[in-house]
């Protein structure tokens, strides 16, 4: 009976998170910066903001700009907020900030202003141009084929990040 209890609850449970990230410390409530990215992510709220907690947490920071109505940022955001690992990953090693709008700072948009890309930046404010997708006429890009470049991506920033410290 009480083997059938928990068979039962442990199924209740799995269906309840929906094979959702939930952090450590538990679920979260959703954040509008989220933006659909990971509503049980942290998500700084500004550029400046989230190079302040780059630098003192010491973690880089993942930029990622995208358009609401971009099918593209539509498609790989989907597979972004699926995927658990990269969200676990995200949660405890890095800064992230979504932006919806172009940026000024030029550094941002070294190869252009396209969407979506994802920029890293250092806790020292230097912009990786050395952490690329796999397109030569843009080097920010990815797609939703590209999560497991992405993640590997995610661990050469942080691969930097510990030489350099």
């Amino acid at each position: 009976m009480i083997r059938a209890a928990l068979s039962a609850f442990l199924v209740l449970v799995v269906a309840c998170t929906d094979g959702k990230y939930i952090p450590k410390t538990g679920k979260r409530i959703p954040q509008t910066l989220s933006r659909g990215w990971g509503d049980q992510l942290i998500w700084a709220q500004t550029y400046e903001e989230a190079l302040y907690w780059s630098r003192s947490r010491n973690k880089p920071l993942m930029v990622i700009f995208h358009l609401e109505d971009c099918p593209h940022s539509q498609a790989l955001k989907k597979s972004f907020a699926d995927e658990v690992e990269l969200q676990r990953s995200i949660d405890e090693e890095f800064i992230v900030l979504n932006l919806v709008y172009e940026t000024t700072d030029k550094h941002l948009s070294p190869d252009g202003q396209y969407v979506p890309r994802i920029i890293f930046v250092d806790p020292s404010m230097t912009v990786r141009a050395d952490i690329t997708g796999r397109y030569s006429n843009k080097m920010y890009a990815y797609e939703t084929g590209d999560i497991r470049l992405l993640m590997s991506n995610m661990k050469k920033a942080k691969k930097l990040l510990k030489s350099e410290l």
